[in-house]
């Protein structure tokens, strides 16, 4: 019985060189489809619980007085701006001891990126109260590269709705509506359109 040949060990040799190669290459393949995956997944749950968060508060504000505007001497129920909008609305006992607080949503600066946070303060009538029952700034979602918030009114004199804006131009009342545009490291999210269920706008369902 003829043993094998140099050549054919040789061959052998390659082959199963070859198949390791090929193993170690669709394994290695695997793991990175496997962990772009989860950074997916990852992502769209962070994504999904920021907006959850936000939709909720937005829709929990209410017509209550931050502050008052002393020079027009009308209450401050709503201050937006194109990184910035404070409101007041009530917390559940989990973030807080319940009740109205003033809710102060921000855009933050982190060296090249961008940061969502958002402050609680408990508001005593026609005031905040004082720092001993306020809340340390919480992070919201970091590695941001562009958040914008922008605000559309109901347009009295046309009977609709008004254009979009970067800056609330009626600070004593409520926008109908409160759109999030946040972009990250991958994309853009999609737009969040929140309306303000205490908005007081007539002809808006």
């Amino acid at each position: 019985m003829r043993g094998f040949s140099l050549i054919e060990v040789l061959l052998a040799t390659v082959l199963l060189a070859s198949g390791l190669t090929l193993a170690f290459v669709t394994l290695h393949s695997v793991s990175i489809v496997s962990r772009r995956n989860e950074a997916l997944a990852s992502r769209n749950e962070r994504m999904r619980a920021v907006e959850l968060f936000l939709r909720r508060r937005l829709m929990s504000a209410l017509p209550l007085a931050m502050a008052e505007d002393k020079e027009r001497q009308v209450p401050l129920l709503f201050m937006g701006e194109a990184q910035r909008m404070r409101f007041v609305a009530d917390v559940p006992d989990y973030l807080g001891r319940g009740g109205p607080y003033l809710h102060d949503i921000n855009v933050a600066e982190s060296g090249a990126q961008r940061q969502l946070r958002i402050a609680l303060t408990m508001l005593q009538p026609a005031k905040t109260v004082q720092d001993d029952v306020s809340l340390p700034p919480e992070l919201l979602v970091d590695g941001l590269h562009e958040v914008h918030f922008r605000y559309r009114g109901w347009d009295q004199e046309r009977h609709q709705l008004g254009p979009w804006l970067s800056t609330w131009p009626s600070p004593d009342q409520l926008p109908v509506l409160v759109a999030v545009q946040i972009k990250d490291d991958i994309a853009l999210w999609p737009t969040l359109v929140v309306a303000l269920m205490q908005s007081g706008a007539e002809g808006v369902n």
